[in-house]
């Protein structure tokens, strides 16, 4: 009837429009997983990247100066030195990265400093075997003030420094290493200080050692959005540029397969060659598949 017959036609097409709909929302599911995939390996990439080719920034280690008293007497009979233990590893500065090192000195403002005038700071560096690496000396003093102007600091700072907020005290900054690069066949793993004035007085040393970036490196670092944006659009690149490589070098057809289709099309086309070739190869004479010889002519000069 054609009430029934409607009505299955009408489910036929219901049911074959969900199934395009399933496979439609399978392949979607499909292609984002591998867009997500490929993303997120994208990042993994640069991420890895960035934490292998950019080392740490600063390193900071305190140093504990020690001396040897006089006996009998008050004072110090030695140079205030110190051995610092950067790293109980292999090495801890990355090979090819150059480094600057500073010694931060916290002095008082005492009337020995003062008269102190200028002294040296000597550094050296060692390898695991103790074997001297590199060494370097800077000369240093406390910064100059007049009466007037430590009169007038001192009033001006007076209540923070009764309550113990400041003090009257100079930090110095020494730059002993401007472009430090580690040796790879004897990495630095300690550091020998030695203040040369056995009138000095210190409230504290440390020492700072800062890695100084150049061409990648200072790109990625200081341009940490800009770079990873382009690096994980690089990396997404080359990503999907090796799957579809991947992708056509399996489902492309073998030799086997490219003479068989080969053959297949030589025989499609063939009839369609022969009557090509029908039509354009005439003579004169009407075509009709008969053979006539036309009179006034020498014989075997004939047409169809």
């Amino acid at each position: 009837m054609p009430s029934f017959r409607f009505l299955g036609q009408t489910i036929n097409n219901y049911r074959r429009t969900v199934d395009e709909l399933r496979e439609l929302v399978i392949k979607g599911a499909g292609v984002a997983l591998v867009a997500a995939i490929i993303i997120w390996v994208a990042i993994f990439l640069y991420v890895a990247f960035y934490y292998t080719y950019i080392p740490s920034v600063s390193h900071i280690r305190p140093v504990h100066l020690q001396f040897r008293s006089c006996e009998g007497s008050d004072g110090i009979c030695s140079y205030p030195s110190a051995r610092v233990r950067l790293t109980k590893k292999q090495q801890l500065l990355m090979i090819g990265q150059q480094y600057k090192m500073y010694l931060h000195l916290e002095m008082p403002e005492s009337p020995a400093n003062q008269k102190l005038g200028m002294f040296m700071v000597c550094i050296q560096l060692h390898d695991k075997d103790n074997q001297l690496v590199d060494n370097s000396c800077r000369s240093t003093m406390l910064h100059y003030r007049s009466y007037l102007l430590h009169t007038l600091t001192t009033l001006l700072f007076s209540p923070m420094m009764m309550f113990g907020q400041k003090e009257e005290k100079q930090n110095i900054v020494l730059e002993l290493f401007t472009d430090f690069e580690e040796d790879q066949n004897h990495p630095v793993t300690d550091i020998y200080v030695e203040i040369q004035s056995r009138q000095v007085e210190l409230y504290s040393a440390t020492l700072y050692i800062h890695a100084h970036f150049t061409g990648i490196r200072y790109f990625m670092f200081h341009w940490p959005i800009l770079s990873a944006a382009v690096g994980i659009t690089s990396n997404l690149f080359f990503i999907v540029l090796v799957c579809l490589l991947s992708w056509w070098h399996l489902h492309r057809p073998n030799a086997h397969e490219r003479e068989y289709l080969y053959d297949t099309a030589k025989d499609e086309d063939e009839p369609q060659l022969q009557q090509k070739k029908r039509e354009s190869f005439t003579f004169r004479g009407e075509p009709d598949g008969t053979i006539k010889c036309l009179p006034n002519h020498s014989p075997g000069i004939c047409s169809i």
